[in-house]
């Protein structure tokens, strides 16, 4: 039987190359894979956008073993609103710890914000070098009701709870999902999503679940083709604070997300073929915010 894992958290990025630099040289991670798509995609992956987009994975290592992050960049936006919704990446690292700068936390963790201004809060633990995402911190409204729809329709059981936060995963090993109290919740434009796996049988029935109580189901079951490519079939569901998660079928996507040695090549050829701006610039017109 296929177990239920943590795959990865969905960045909108406006500033390609100023990301991707961010997370290579000041993060160290690693291009694992990329594709270019020519229109939107069926399940919303780039967002509610319909032209020109591409999805880039990087993290710390294959995704078989690894949280990692999947960047979606739209060729004809540049900014994206931030809202309130998302809290940081943690990863854990001493040597990036050690070498970054940061604001120092509280809790020890320093924060590092992204070129698109989202957070990485580096720890100073684990291993010495590279690093380890070891999760992700959203906000709640209410965490009994977080808890009810994560744990409830999605299986993730609560790790530690308190009065104010509740962290919940898989199992230990995988990667988090941590909810802080929030009086008010905004996700912006730049709202993200994050993805887990599960047996691809297992995807109706939880759809189901979700539906019988109530739930929103922004993309039903559908199976999305990619030419050259394994197909995998995906549920989108939102939470009761409009957190986005996707429920793929484990066994197209461990096929679809095996570690392509050209990726970063074909990555930085797109990045050299990239030419919105100049073409906005011809128009007289700059490339757009998202709304």
């Amino acid at each position: 039987m296929v177990a239920r894992r943590s795959l990865h958290w969905v960045f909108k990025i406006g500033d390609r190359s100023s990301s991707i630099d961010f997370l290579m040289k000041t993060l160290k991670m690693s291009v694992l894979r990329h594709e270019e798509f020519k229109e939107g995609c069926d399940a919303a992956c780039n967002g509610p956008y319909q032209g020109r987009w591409s999805k880039t994975m990087i993290g710390y290592g294959p995704e078989d073993s690894n949280f990692v992050l999947e960047l979606t960049y739209n060729y004809g936006i540049d900014k994206y609103e931030l809202g309130n919704d998302f809290r940081g990446i943690h990863i854990n690292s001493k040597e990036l710890y050690s070498s970054v700068e940061g604001q120092v936390n509280e809790d020890g963790t320093k924060t590092v914000p992204s070129p698109d201004g989202y957070s990485f809060l580096i720890h100073n633990e684990g291993v010495s070098t590279s690093g380890v995402v070891r999760g992700v911190s959203l906000a709640s409204t209410n965490l009994v009701e977080t808890v009810k729809f994560w744990n409830g329709i999605l299986g993730l059981p609560v790790l530690h709870q308190s009065s104010d936060e509740v962290t919940m995963g898989f199992e230990e090993s995988q990667a988090f999902v941590r909810f802080i109290l929030t009086k008010e919740i905004s996700h912006g434009t730049a709202y993200g999503r994050v993805a887990f796996s599960l047996p691809v049988e297992d995807l109706p029935a939880v759809e189901k679940d979700a539906r019988d109580k109530n739930y929103k189901i922004l993309t039903p079951f559908i199976t999305l083709k990619t030419d050259g490519k394994a197909d995998v079939s995906v549920v989108i569901f939102s939470d009761p604070d409009g957190h986005e998660i996707c429920f793929v079928g484990d066994e197209g996507f461990r096929e679809l997300s095996r570690f392509d040695p050209l990726g970063e090549q074909l990555l930085e050829d797109a990045m050299k073929e990239d030419k919105s701006k100049e073409w906005f610039a011809r128009k007289g017109k700059s490339k757009g915010s998202a709304s």
